[in-house]
Formats: structure tokens, sequence, C-alpha cells
């Protein structure tokens, strides 16, 4: 299940961070510090370069909270992509050093991106579709369950099963979330 966090939660975590609150970053790291790690080590199959990257992209937020855009989408959303962006900037500097594999780059920054753009469709879709999906390809329900789970009719369910799928597939197409202002956004 992804972690719901209403942009008047994400607003008011900005505003803290910017005032300087510490107990803002150590709540934002608890919320979100599994999420940037499981990304940073799917795209550097590295747990000491995850780590590396974690300990990066939280302090990329304390000194830059006003580089969060709210009208971008969720700072859930924003912390996943700078997350996403320091990996492949981490991995294209051990390639270029001689220390990493450079036969699957390219490929493993693709994948890293589809990865990143699924969990922004997946975490800013409606709730109604994305609790469906949840349900069918989480807890392995079919349409039927998820239907009597839901309270809804087996066709409302199917409807929202197909229109949460066909939003996930175009994880595949264009690009991740842009970062905003500050730096991070143009690079990848």
């Amino acid at each position: 299940m992804g972690h719901d966090t209403p942009p008047r939660w994400d607003r008011k975590m900005q505003q803290r961070l910017t005032r300087g609150e510490a107990a803002a970053l150590g709540e934002l790291y608890d919320r979100f510090a599994s999420l940037v790690h499981g990304l940073a080590h799917r795209v550097l199959d590295d747990e000491h370069a995850a780590d590396r990257v974690t300990r990066e992209v939280f302090g990329y937020v304390w000194e830059n909270p006003e580089a969060y855009e709210p009208k971008e989408g969720s700072m859930r959303s924003w912390i996943a992509a700078v997350a996403q962006r320091l990996a492949v900037q981490s991995l294209r500097r051990r390639q270029e050093s001689g220390d990493g594999p450079s036969e699957h780059l390219e490929e493993q920054v693709r994948a890293a991106s589809v990865a990143a753009r699924a969990d922004y469709i997946r975490t800013s879709m409606p709730a109604p579709l994305r609790a469906a999906l949840e349900l069918a390809y989480i807890q392995r329900r079919d349409y039927r369950q998820t239907a009597e789970h839901l309270g809804v009719t087996e066709d409302e369910a199917r409807r929202r099963l197909r229109l949460g799928l066909q939003m996930l597939s175009t994880a595949t197409k264009g690009t991740p979330p842009p970062l905003g202002p500050a730096g991070l956004g143009g690079q990848q």
C-alpha cells in the first residue's frame, strides 16, 4: 500500500523544512527512507551505494525544501524523482571511473526510470483506481472479490482495473516527473 500524503501535509512539511525543523526531516525520513533506499538500490544494485544516495537525497531535501513544487505533484513523488536522479548520477559516475559494469548502464537507467514513473503514476492516480489495483495485484483478488471488497458492481471493478492498468502502461513512455528548480531537473 502507498503512503497517502494529502497536499496539505506536503505544504506543511515543506514549510517546516524551510523553517529548519529537524523533527520535520526526521518525520520525512521515517516516512520515505525505505522508498528512497529501494529506488537507489534498484538502480545501483549495491547496498552501500544505496545508503549513500539515501543520505544525499535527504541532505538535498533538507538544504533545498523550496525546490519542491506542490503544484507538480506530491512530496513523495518529488522525493522519489530526486532519489532516482541521484542514483542514476551515481551509477554514471561509477561507470565513468571504471568501477561499474558499463554494458548494462543504459538498461539499468531505463528500468529505474520506468519504476519511478510507475510509482509516481500509482500514487497519483485517483484513490478508487489505486485501491482496485492494490486489491487485485498486491492482495491477489479477482475482479469479483475486488468488487465485493470495494462495495461496487463487478462491471465497475473491471472498469477501475482497466483504467488503472491503462494509466500504469504509460510508465514506459515519456520521462520521469520533473524535479523543479535547483539544478537537478534537467539531469538524467
